[in-house]
């Protein structure tokens, strides 16, 4: 068995970092016997903190006998040059994709900082703002108004992850995610809530093992019938039988991440 490598990554970006790290975990997840040491330097705007940067790497490579992997997403070229000028393997996202892109294109690109994320005044971080808003407003139920401007809603028994779905949706795409939970009433009246069978569209199911929601639901309310296995396969079968008999698209959340579910979702209802 191969011995598991230890190595330092920085993430440097001048805006959030978010993008950056996105690209290096998307890089890294693919050797899997090394154990990386993860160390983000967002909002690296002026020559001052480039130079500090060089010399936190640096530090941490002597510190680790090894030179560290740098990642960045910096547009401007002096604090790209600076950064580059650290003991470590640096691989830098514009530096590969843009100067190729601006020879495609035969146009050079604006060079713009933190452009990847727009500004506060923009039309969609103002959308990703009113989808988080509404949410978080009709989440697990809370409310059935104004279901008609829902992009989707998410049905499950509780604990299969509506709410972090929802929010994931509403944050990253914009999408105003409403959810409601199933509950035994439901599954004795035979039938969806009369408030969603007008919204069939836009629903979307989710299940899970009831192993591994009783495990869930254990730790939340440990000893209790609603955690129980029994309970836990009861409504899990009462719910899916119920989304077939609907007609509603569904999917197991047992082993799949909040991004493999959303991007299902959109694939699904065709969401933009």
């Amino acid at each position: 068995m191969p011995t598991t490598i230890k190595r330092t990554v920085f993430f440097v970006s001048d805006g959030t970092g978010l993008t950056v790290e996105a690209l290096g975990h998307s890089l890294m997840t693919q050797f899997e016997d090394i154990e990386f040491k993860q160390i983000r330097i967002p909002f690296l705007d002026n020559i001052e903190k480039a130079q500090d940067a060089v010399v936190r790497i640096n530090e941490q490579g002597e510190k680790d006998g090894m030179r560290p992997i740098v990642f960045t997403t910096l547009v401007n070229p002096t604090l790209s040059n600076i950064v580059h000028q650290a003991d470590a393997f640096c691989l830098s996202y514009f530096d590969s994709f843009l100067a190729p892109l601006e020879a495609e294109l035969g146009r050079q690109s604006n060079h713009t900082v933190g452009r990847s994320h727009g500004s506060a005044e923009s039309s969609d971080y103002k959308e990703r703002i009113e989808a988080i808003n509404y949410t978080l407003a009709h989440d697990d139920g809370i409310t059935d108004r104004d279901l008609e401007e829902a992009d989707v809603i998410l049905v499950a028994v509780s604990r299969c992850g509506k709410t972090p779905t929802s929010l994931y949706l509403a944050m990253q795409f914009g999408l105003k995610a409403a959810n409601f939970p199933l509950i035994p009433e439901d599954f004795d009246r035979g039938r969806l809530p009369s408030t969603l069978e007008r919204h069939r569209p836009k629903l979307f199911g989710l299940t899970i093992q009831p192993e591994r929601l009783a495990q869930i639901r254990e730790e939340r309310r440990a000893g209790s019938k609603y955690a129980s296995i029994s309970n836990c396969r009861y409504e899990i079968a009462e719910a899916e039988k119920m989304m077939r008999r609907e007609g509603i698209r569904w999917l197991d959340s047992s082993t799949k991440s909040i991004e493999e579910i959303s991007t299902t979702i959109l694939q699904e209802l065709k969401l933009r």
